[in-house]
């Protein structure tokens, strides 16, 4: 029987206080937090520019989303890389490619394709990084501290959306958005010397040499698993429908956009603060699916365009639905075993990252026919109808580990 990560069924004793006395996890967790608010700082940049250039609702959606698609390519490929032996060198030059990624985009009168072009490289580096970070993670806490983390990770990804949003909408009243991709490209930067500086060199065993065989067989192994299929179908569709609403928001009220946006990753930021941090496993899986129908449930209410105030309680309540991806980040991680969870996590990221682009595609091509309140009330719908259909195969999940030629 491989061996495989167990998440520990009550909380940990350790707070998010001790995790950060821990030097490499401050230094990862730095990075990672630096690396979000570049993301959402150039996201919210390029999808205001393009809105600007072209006034299309599904050029826009994609623009802020677009580098999402990309991820799949790195999870196909080389994402073995996440699991070799140098992890630290791998991520500072993953870090380092995606700093140069958000600084091209810094350049003025750069065209629309090229800017397209570099949303799908940042996407391929993005992917590997992540799985690299995450496995790394699993390195640098104990198992009884690693959905403590995984939650604190959440809650700052939705505080930095939320200061993202909030900033990049003040900066655009001021700078132009290449002005706001220079402010991005510093955040990133200071991700990059972050990891440097504080996380230290680890060996995760491997014992096949990375590369797209190494990628392809663990992946054969992940979604031949009935188990973990069902996991990433709740992991990836819903969430990514529910960013495809969110996607929408520029198209159907420009001036409150950010606000929107800002509420949205409020609530994620409560809803995760609350699930990772007062919840023990159990009631985290328990409460799995009542959050995964709360993230779609009130974008339903767009159907008749409701008053601004009350459009935004709804998008702040929706928000905390995205906590019900940590229960289920726990159950695949106890189905993974320990040589390729890097791997396995970067895929699981990957896919809702890819999601998230479809997501936004699906709904901005929706929105090219119907108004942009329609196309959200019927995307939110479809989020719905996949969360309720597919409960019985996440309910017969068991924590039966994955068997892979490493392990």
């Amino acid at each position: 029987m491989p061996s495989h990560t167990s998440v520990s069924s009550t909380l940990p004793t350790t707070g998010y206080r001790g995790l950060l006395r821990n030097r490499e996890f401050a230094g990862l967790y730095a990075g990672f937090t630096l690396t979000a608010a570049a993301s959402t700082l150039s996201g919210f940049a390029l999808g205001t520019l393009v809105d600007h250039q072209t006034r299309s609702p599904f050029l826009t959606a994609v623009s802020m989303y677009g580098a999402t698609f990309a991820t799949v390519l790195g999870a196909l490929t080389l994402m073995s890389v996440a699991d070799g032996n140098r992890p630290r060198r791998t991520l500072v030059v993953l870090q380092c490619a995606s700093l140069a990624g958000v600084a091209a985009q810094a350049v003025p009168g750069l065209p629309l394709v090229a800017r397209f072009g570099l949303l799908l490289v940042l996407g391929f580096f993005q992917s590997l990084g992540t799985g690299t970070r995450m496995g790394l993670l699993a390195e640098v806490v104990p198992a009884s501290a690693y959905a403590l983390a995984r939650s604190l990770m959440n809650i700052t990804s939705g505080g930095m959306a939320v200061l993202g949003y909030a900033v990049g909408a003040v900066l655009l009243r001021y700078l132009t958005p290449q002005g706001v991709f220079v402010a991005a490209t510093a955040l990133a930067g200071a991700a990059s010397i972050s990891v440097a500086l504080t996380v230290r060199e680890r060996t995760i065993r491997l014992t096949r040499r990375p590369g797209l065989r190494q990628t392809w067989a663990t992946n054969t192994a992940l979604f031949s698993h009935s188990g973990s299929r069902a996991l990433l179908l709740n992991l990836w569709v819903p969430n990514g429908l529910i960013v495809g609403c969110e996607a929408l928001f520029i198209s159907y009220a420009p001036r409150h956009a950010g606000a929107f946006l800002a509420a949205g990753s409020a609530g994620m930021l409560l809803g995760d603060l609350t699930v990772g941090r007062l919840l023990t496993a159990g009631q985290r899986r328990r409460w799995a699916f009542a959050l995964r129908l709360l993230l779609a449930v009130p974008y339903l209410l767009f159907a008749v365009n409701p008053p601004v105030l009350v459009a935004t309680a709804a998008v702040f309540i929706a928000g905390a639905g995205f906590a019900a991806t940590l229960p289920l980040q726990e159950q695949l991680l106890a189905l993974t075993p320990d040589p390729v969870r890097g791997q396995v996590q970067g895929v699981e990221s990957a896919g809702r990252m890819t999601w998230q682009g479809i997501g936004a595609a699906i709904a901005g091509g929706l929105a090219q026919y119907v108004t942009p309140g329609a196309a959200i009330t019927a995307v939110a719908a479809a989020s719905v109808a996949v969360t309720v259909l597919s409960r019985p195969f996440v309910t017969r999940a068991r924590a039966v580990p994955l068997e892979t030629a490493d392990a």
